[in-house]
């Protein structure tokens, strides 16, 4: 296993190699002008200073919520991603792993994610995406329940809000079965696994579709010295796993994808129609005779359109095959103290769901 771990590459944010043809941006430039360019499609390059790039993305913010004034959770979606598509067409050079304008923040990913290639552009969100990432990976991540600080790799989801750590770590502290064998599918930054380790369990085996998932939790497991007792593999659910598990803990995306979904945060974000039919068909097959499945939720695609169905309610209620041994509800505080929710989220709440087998008659 270690030697294909080494073998993995992580996934990167797309770059140009080729010379383009773009737009040159300055300071005193007609940035208005400049932003209806980048909107009809054509690749703007800031010059002379990082800031630059700042000044465009307002003025493109502005230009968009112009036209998106829907405040829903999907009109929100629509004007993302309309912003999303224009403002990837703002790039900035990088050569030698730096950025060669002025005053712009020293990115560490650039020289870890990019070490075969000596000059590119990229786009500036991307850039802002590493430059964030890479402030939480030097700094570090806090989480109580854990009384560790970790350090979560680039792409990876990693909380930000701690209230289904605290559920799952209620149960763990009353759990009384077997604690030989676990499996976390979506391991993540590796959170939950390591809250397994930290409640006695001996053996995880761990899983996710994400590379940089799986490469910074092997990272972590070193940090930690947690390497004995994780075993990771790269793959989707249950692939390439022959364990008989007494707990299986799943934290799946908690809303559906009306979009196709990249590889990455997009997926620990948003799942598809067959993913938890999937799982619960897999988990049947992977599960000790007295084992339960350990799910960590929320009711969030409910909140934002009552249309949505609950997908663990929906296995319970249409399938043979597990009962609810536990539901447990917590509500979701705002990640800072100075956010004030204005929206319908504020009645979210985080779920933890634990399923046993059905026994055969």
């Amino acid at each position: 296993m270690k030697k294909d771990l080494q073998a993995i590459q992580p996934d990167r944010p797309n770059i140009i190699t080729t010379e383009i043809e773009a737009i040159s941006f300055y300071r005193k430039m007609d940035t208005k002008a400049t932003v209806a360019e980048m909107i009809a499609g054509k690749y703007v390059l800031v010059e002379e200073f990082y800031s630059n790039g700042l000044q465009v993305l307002a003025e493109l913010k502005r230009n968009l919520l112009l036209k998106h004034k829907d405040k829903s959770f999907q009109g929100q979606r629509d004007y993302r991603a309309a912003f999303r598509e224009a403002s990837h067409r703002l790039l900035l050079k990088v050569k030698d792993n730096k950025l060669i304008v002025k005053k712009s923040p020293d990115t560490g990913w650039l020289e870890l994610l990019y070490p075969d290639v000596s000059e590119f552009y990229v786009s500036f969100p991307e850039v802002q995406g590493m430059n964030s990432s890479w402030q939480w990976y030097e700094k570090g991540i806090e989480v109580k329940t854990l009384n560790l600080t970790l350090h979560p790799y680039y792409g990876t989801y990693f909380p930000t809000r701690f209230d289904h750590l605290k559920l799952f770590d209620k149960w763990l502290k009353k759990y009384e079965g077997s604690k030989e064998n676990a499996i976390e599918i979506g391991v993540g930054s590796g959170v939950l696994s390591f809250q397994l380790i930290q409640n006695g369990f001996k053996n995880i085996f761990a899983t996710d579709t994400n590379k940089n998932a799986i490469i910074g939790v092997s990272e972590e497991n070193k940090r930690l010295g947690f390497e004995d007792k994780i075993t990771l593999n790269h793959g989707d659910l249950f692939e390439n796993c022959d364990v008989k598990a007494d707990v299986i803990v799943f934290n799946p995306p908690w809303l559906p994808a009306k979009h196709q979904l990249e590889e990455g945060i997009d997926k620990a974000m948003y799942y598809e129609d067959e993913l938890f039919p999937r799982f619960f068909e897999q988990a049947k097959e992977h599960l000790a005779p007295n084992g339960k499945i350990v799910l960590i939720f929320s009711n969030l695609a409910k909140v934002v359109d009552e249309e949505n169905t609950h997908p663990i309610i929906e296995e319970l209620r249409n399938n043979n095959r597990f009962r609810k041994e536990l539901h447990l509800k917590r509500d979701v505080r705002a990640s800072s103290r100075r956010t004030k929710r204005r929206d319908s989220r504020d009645t979210e709440k985080v779920e933890l769901w634990v399923l046993a087998p059905k026994e055969k008659k």
